[in-house]
């Protein structure tokens, strides 16, 4: 099957990959079997116009069943791959700290993809695409070089390379 030409790679390490695929089958197995329960135990008890107990193992259902679609959507699109490398050259799963010329503050992000930090919930960072155009011009990069993009607007910026290290 030929994935859509707008879904983009999703790169994760083996541990990421597998705590989505153990958190995948969790919801598909016991998840799916308690809401089932719930539902029918609900059902039970008759009137289910007037049922909280039914409407909310309904509700919790179809949560359950979108977070399902979007893991196997994830797990479809990833590629697995090591860490990379600590030597300073920005690629995917990297922390990226950089300054936009002109500019005295730093600023940092994962690059990569949004699914590896819903793995970690105490991280606060943007994450940026190594396809975007910024991530694009910072690939291969090391701290101290800089790098022009164009933004969609047709305007270049130009930032410096700070710092960067495996997320």
């Amino acid at each position: 099957m030929t994935q859509p030409s707008n879904a983009e790679t999703i790169w994760v390490t083996q541990e990421a990959y597998d705590r989505l695929r153990a958190e995948l089958d969790h919801l598909k197995g016991e998840v799916r079997a308690d809401i089932t329960a719930k539902i029918a135990a609900a059902r039970d008890e008759g009137d289910l116009k007037e049922n909280g107990g039914y409407h909310a193992a309904r509700e919790e259902q179809g949560k359950t069943e979108a977070r399902i679609r979007q893991l196997e959507d994830m797990l479809r699109r990833a590629e697995v791959g090591e860490k990379p490398a600590d030597d300073g050259v920005v690629t995917a799963g990297m922390k990226v700290t950089i300054r936009f010329a002109g500019d005295d503050e730093n600023e940092s992000f994962l690059l990569g993809s949004r699914e590896l930090l819903s793995l970690d919930s105490s991280v606060d960072l943007d994450v940026y695409s190594p396809t975007s155009p910024l991530g694009a011009a910072l690939v291969g990069k090391k701290p101290g070089d800089t790098a022009t993009y164009e933004t969609p607007t047709g305007k270049a910026i130009t930032v410096e390379i700070v710092d960067a290290t495996p997320f």
